[in-house]
């Protein structure tokens, strides 16, 4: 498989999210780094490039002269990351788009539900792929369950509970660095700040494992800690298409919890629950009561599952091996691409389209809670 070369945006001094991709792509070693606009700041650019052994004429002042130089180039990048706030994803992934280049873009997709539909439709009439990094979905138990659950093991879905309560901004005056500060911005979150953050990391986690579509929903959405402006705890109540109930809870004041995702689907044949921050097993629960833990590396993980581990069980593997797992099926993908071998159903990774899901979830959930808490189609 030809080794690709790919471009990144944003992730310059300072950046978490940034260094994260770049590791978890170098885990496969199935591409290398040789382009970025890594900064609005040209000095911080510049160095952010020579520090990863980026060719000074393939640092970028900024996407629109990146997206263009990169599309002219014989030797020009398969795909660019995006890794910036929320409020530019969007006019970054359209230039790249527009330019003929596939985007990988971390969650979430963009701001408003025109924006998304507009990056769905620009990567489909140009045929690129599209990897929206919703991390999770990446471990092989989350698989696992997906595939579980698509063969009709567990039977009807009756309810799913899902959460993901952290801690990190549960104090005034405290914003949690870098990180903390934009999120907490609406000119750079987009309006929402822990329903955007991680309240789109569970409508999708639980999409992605049960399949079910969201018929309609109930939110309520709190500004808690003094001197927030955004919201920092949300309660959503779901109706899905086939007549399943769920509840959604992301708090970012949830002292006692680093990043406690988990999901519970409960269906007519058992039980399942996951824990993000106990990634490696799973707990499964038959209709008579009988508990089993599968654990990944371990015969019991469904086969397409076991295919993504690097590890005998064991010897852990967590976040960033989820995250080059999506890598891993998106690369495989714009391989396949180039050599005239791809079909759709090679596609593992959540794309544009599970990401403007996620944008009209948050905008049903901003209706709902404006309108006083009521139902709202989705």
């Amino acid at each position: 498989m030809k080794k690709l070369n790919y471009g990144m945006v944003g992730g310059g001094p300072g950046s978490f999210i940034g260094d994260a991709h770049r590791r978890s792509i170098n885990i496969d070693s199935m591409a290398q780094l040789v382009a970025g606009s890594f900064s609005r700041t040209w000095e911080k650019c510049r160095q952010t490039g020579a520090d990863l052994g980026i060719a000074e004429d393939r640092c970028y002042a900024n996407f629109e002269e990146m997206a263009k130089a990169e599309a002219a180039r014989a030797d020009g990048i398969d795909f660019v990351v995006v890794v910036t706030p929320n409020v530019s994803h969007y006019p970054v992934c359209k230039a790249f788009l527009e330019a003929g280049i596939n985007v990988a873009c971390d969650k979430p997709l963009c701001l408003t539900v025109e924006q998304a539909d507009e990056l769905c439709e620009l990567a489909d009439s140009k045929e690129l792929l599209f990897l929206v990094t919703y991390t999770y979905m990446g471990h092989v138990t989350a698989k696992h369950i997906r595939q579980f659950i698509k063969e009709g093991k567990l039977g009807k879905i009756r309810t799913v509970m899902a959460e993901y309560p952290q801690g990190w901004l549960a104090y005034e005056g405290e914003w949690g660095g870098k990180q903390g500060e934009w999120r907490c911005d609406p000119e750079q979150s987009g309006g929402v700040n822990c329903l955007g953050d991680l309240g789109t990391h569970v409508e999708n986690a639980v999409s992605t494992l049960t399949g079910l579509k969201i018929k309609r929903l109930l939110a309520k959405m709190d500004v808690v800690v003094p001197g927030r402006v955004l919201d920092d705890n949300d309660v959503v109540l779901v109706e899905f298409e086939d007549g399943a109930t769920g509840c959604y809870w992301a708090s970012q004041f949830a002292i006692g919890h680093d990043n406690s995702l988990s999901v519970r689907i409960y269906g007519e044949n058992g039980s399942i629950i996951w824990k993000q921050e106990e990634c490696e097993k799973v707990i499964m629960i038959s209709r008579d009561g009988t508990i089993v833990e599968r654990h990944r590396g371990n015969a019991g993980i469904e086969p397409k599952a076991a295919a993504y581990g690097r590890l005998p069980s064991g010897h852990t593997e967590g976040w960033l091996e989820a995250m080059g797992n999506l890598y891993r099926s998106f690369i495989t993908c714009i391989n396949a691409k180039k050599d005239g071998t791809f079909t759709p159903d090679m596609i593992d990774y959540p794309t544009v389209h599970d990401g403007a899901e996620g944008i009209r979830f948050v905008h049903a959930c901003l209706k709902s809670n404006e309108q006083g808490n009521v139902w709202v189609d989705m």
